[in-house]
């Protein structure tokens, strides 16, 4: 009874961590990107209504994450900050990079209109938030921890939302099916093919003692 005790509070500690991770790389990642395309760029890249529709899509996955599968430490916990804030940090900023690099090529080579731009980037915002639960997650690769059924099931259901809000332009410009996807793909290559590799990159040299402010 007091080891299945000990096993359920660490790995509810687990997935404080993550929900904290992913909280603050959530936070930059929009911010710092809304910020700068209007500090530097005079452009407000999502209106008022997208923050608040992204606000509540990404709001209901995220509180299924204390029915996530995690594994739980061999030791006793403690809160480790710095590394939860390097982690945070580096995945949150690895976002802002991916969102200015598509608002790029929405501007330059696709030529897109003002309102299609928006509605393209919130999808985007949209999609790589929920993708970011998913790398967040885990220490090692996203594959290394099976996601809950809640977890997966709320992420399926929200993004579904969103791609049928920005498709078919309800409260907001359409983009249609071809757009979407494009979005879909760029967003899960950043995602799970750059994002997650340079977190599994970034705990080891947390591991090593490379990153000595972590320590």
């Amino acid at each position: 009874m007091i080891i299945d005790a000990i096993k359920e509070s660490r790995m509810i500690f687990q997935r404080m961590s993550h929900y904290v991770t992913y909280r603050i790389a959530e936070t930059i990642r929009v911010l710092f990107f809304i910020t700068l395309s209007i500090l530097l760029f005079g452009f407000f890249p999502i209106t008022a209504l997208m923050i608040v529709l992204l606000a509540l899509l990404n709001d209901i996955p995220i509180m299924t994450i204390a029915w996530d599968n995690v594994l739980y430490s061999r030791s006793p916990e403690r809160w480790k900050m710095r590394e939860i804030l390097t982690l945070a940090t580096t995945i949150g900023f690895v976002g802002v990079v991916s969102s200015f690099i598509l608002l790029a090529i929405a501007q330059g080579p696709l030529g897109l209109p003002l309102d299609i731009i928006r509605s393209l980037i919130f999808l985007k915002l949209a999609v790589a938030g929920h993708l970011t639960v998913f790398v967040a997650r885990t220490r090692g690769p996203f594959w290394s921890v099976r996601p809950a059924p809640a977890l997966l099931g709320a992420v399926i259901a929200t993004q579904t939302v969103a791609t049928l809000i920005t498709v078919y332009g309800i409260f907001i410009a359409p983009i249609g099916w071809p757009l979407a996807i494009f979005v879909w793909v760029y967003a899960l290559v950043w995602a799970l093919v750059i994002t997650d590799p340079v977190k599994v990159y970034a705990y080891r040299l947390i591991d090593r003692g490379s990153i000595p402010f972590v320590r």
